[in-house]
């Protein structure tokens, strides 16, 4: 019997690489976990039926390494993934959650996705997710709510919350997700997790369903900061088919303009937005938050405050900026290219019966508010000065990022909530992502790493700790997340 509880990606590969266990063994052990507990959780859209044919290949590899052919096998190389459900796969259905693309099969691979199959990463199928990775709770998915696996009568968060479940209840070692304003972070707070944004265009976007190009970036999500930092490794870099994306500008060693030199600080300035939190955050998550700084401060870092005069708008911007986004590309679900299409007698009735028939009433509010900023006499008075907003947040940062070397905030101002607490009001919904849209805004990377709990009814809530860094400073959020993960 395996553990997997117990596992990470670099003690799985030890076990893998002596002969403990096989890939086929390590496979077999999540899809058992999966059987029992996923009618409760509904974490898994599917469960691919070819789990054990991967772990077989990879059990190939990891044979062809321990004879000597050295790079045959990675650190990934039969580690279980769970896939969140708007990542391409080659073959298989990529359908968003959504009824319009209940049976539509992708033709490509994401370039994430090709690159974990390099790696040798086995897929062991795809996750549940709000319609289109639009919600905070996983409710809005066409096929129910995925549950939190802490208390199952709470929602695992969102957008990315049937991946964030899968690992919560050690039904897949890792996943990935996908992160537009907290998609990652905010389920991976409310499930015990580490869930990372990267820096935008630190990884490349070609091939994921797209929600708010200017904002969406992959993510991992993992039990430990070690095991997000293995993975973003495999997928970060420039990718001929994101002309978004970029390699990192910094490196071990200095550039030819002597410059971006990674120099790694063993006490770091800790930047504290004080002013951010005043309200509309439980206090037992607060308390929470301020007892993780005074650890911080106890083992040798600094505290200070840091203004960052426009953050009170971030969310307005971005509920702006997103749906505008939204709008743009909902138009291409048309029931005419692909995905599920409804006859009417011309071809307008076509795409309101097909649009209206098939889009969940979360997608369809979005649309409608994306295209009412876009549209003429409201564009100047609220995407025009959305964006320059926008553009005052970015200057907020980088002169922020001179003083400090990361921010830290709550992932969530409240723990995870009741299924069907906030489905009536999607106002108190928007709210819960307060704290990690601006991230998404100014394009910094993120992550939220748990960092205690808060008792409700019975039940320990996870509760987490955001810390943002400046642009392709993924290294500051993993030095400085094991640090919180130590001292916790």
């Amino acid at each position: 019997m395996i553990d997997v509880s117990k596992l990470t990606i670099e003690s799985a590969h030890d076990h893998l690489m002596k002969g403990d266990f096989t890939a086929v063994q390590l496979t077999q052990a999540y899809l058992d976990i999966i059987a029992k507990k996923d009618k409760e959780i509904n974490a898994y859209r599917e469960v691919f039926a070819d789990a054990l044919e991967q772990a077989k290949k990879a059990d190939e590899k990891i044979a062809l390494a321990k004879a000597g052919k050295t790079d045959a096998a990675t650190l990934l190389t039969g580690i279980p993934f769970a896939m969140k459900d708007n990542i391409l796969i080659e073959g298989r259905i990529a359908g968003a959650s959504s009824k319009i693309l209940e049976n539509y099969k992708a033709s490509y691979d994401a370039t994430v996705t090709k690159k974990l199959k390099y790696a040798g990463a086995v897929f062991l199928g795809r996750t549940n997710m709000d319609e289109f990775a639009m919600g905070g709770s996983t409710e809005n998915s066409a096929y129910g709510p995925t549950r939190n696996p802490v208390d199952t009568a709470r929602v695992s968060g969102g957008s990315s919350g049937g991946s964030v479940a899968a690992v919560a209840m050690d039904g897949a070692l890792v996943a990935l997700g996908t992160d537009t304003g907290g998609s990652v972070r905010q389920p991976s707070s409310f499930c015990g997790t580490v869930g990372l944004k990267p820096t935008y265009g630190a990884v490349s976007r070609y091939g994921l369903i797209a929600m708010g190009s200017s904002l969406d970036q992959a993510g991992p999500i993992t039990k430990n900061v070690a095991d997000s930092e293995i993975i973003f490794d495999v997928i970060k870099g420039k990718d001929r088919y994101d002309s978004t994306s970029m390699d990192s500008p910094f490196s071990e060693k200095t550039d030819a303009a002597g410059k971006n030199k990674i120099v790694k600080k063993e006490k770091l300035t800790i930047g504290v937005p004080r002013h951010f939190m005043q309200k509309g955050i439980d206090a037992d998550v607060l308390a929470n938050f301020e007892d993780m700084l005074k650890k911080l401060e106890k083992a040798g870092h600094k505290i200070v405050d840091v203004s960052l005069p426009n953050i009170d708008y971030s969310l307005a911007v971005y509920y702006i900026l997103m749906p505008a986004e939204v709008s743009s590309n909902m138009a291409r679900f048309d029931g005419v290219k692909y995905g599920a299409h409804a006859d009417g007698k011309d071809l307008l009735e076509d795409y309101l019966l097909t649009r209206g028939q098939f889009l969940g009433k979360e997608v369809r509010r979005r649309i409608i508010l994306g295209t009412y900023v876009l549209s003429t006499g409201y564009y100047d008075a609220y995407y025009g000065k959305a964006r320059a907003t926008q553009d005052l947040l970015k200057h907020d940062f980088v002169e922020a990022f001179k003083n400090v070397d990361v921010i830290v905030t709550p992932t969530s101002p409240t723990p995870a909530f009741k299924v069907g607490e906030k489905a009536a009001d999607p106002l108190s919904m928007y709210l819960a992502d307060i704290f990690t849209v601006t991230a998404n805004l100014v394009g910094v990377p993120a992550i939220s790493v748990p960092c205690g709990s808060v008792a409700r009814e019975g039940k320990d809530l996870p509760l987490g700790f955001q810390i943002m860094a400046p642009h392709f400073r993924e290294d500051v959020l993993f030095q400085f997340g094991k640090v919180v993960e130590a001292v916790r």
